[in-house]
């Protein structure tokens, strides 16, 4: 396969090495579908259903999720930079969509004011995304790279931070209660206090 249809259902299929940069796509359902050395940079996938997929090696670089749904879908060492996760649809009575990175580079990317709890960032490059408004709570984001990422009333309880680095998180603008961080890294939290540390 080459091509997608508009208003077609794929469930459990295969999709490897697809070059489909740029391209539009509507209404299309995806489910236990899994994508390997994929291209779809710039690529719109309007109203479509992502339900348990995975995506491995591709690059979604700028893709619109305008009005789509997403559940229980994987990415891994995956490049996905320029994407706005706000535009996809999220259910009100949802709060845990399953969503996992792992060893993803998401730079340039926004999640503002998201409620997605129990989000999975592992091992991923996350320079410039926005964070802020949104509820990550109970969320998982390890050995993770935040440099320049904001975070402005977020809550972020019980969020693991172990072993990630270069978060600007002010403590008195979100809510960090019961959110575990690495010892060296957690000394960064004081700078908004105005502190000074001396060895």
């Amino acid at each position: 396969m080459t091509q997608f249809n508009d208003g077609e259902q794929y469930f459990d299929a295969s999709f490897k090495k697809l070059e489909l940069p740029e391209e539009n796509y509507t209404d299309i359902e995806f489910e236990d579908c899994q994508f390997s050395d994929c291209d779809f940079s710039g690529t719109g996938f309007r109203s479509c259903k992502f339900v348990n997929c995975e995506f491995e090696r591709c690059n979604l670089s700028l893709i619109n999720l305008s009005n789509s749904s997403l559940f229980g879908v994987t990415f891994r060492e995956s490049k996905l930079v320029g994407v706005d996760w706000t535009k996809a649809t999220w259910a009100i009575y949802r709060v845990d969509f399953e969503l996992k990175f792992e060893r993803c580079i998401l730079n340039d990317s926004s999640f503002f004011g998201l409620t997605l709890h129990e989000l999975v960032l592992d091992e991923c490059k996350l320079h410039d995304v926005d964070f802020r408004e949104g509820n990550f709570s109970e969320s998982t984001m390890t050995y993770c790279d935040f440099t320049s990422s904001v975070f402005m009333r977020t809550n972020l309880q019980k969020v693991d931070f172990s072993e990630s680095t270069a978060y600007g998180i002010n403590v008195l603008e979100n809510d960090v209660k019961g959110a575990k961080f690495s010892r060296y890294e957690a000394l960064s939290l004081l700078e908004c206090l105005g502190v000074e540390l001396v060895d």
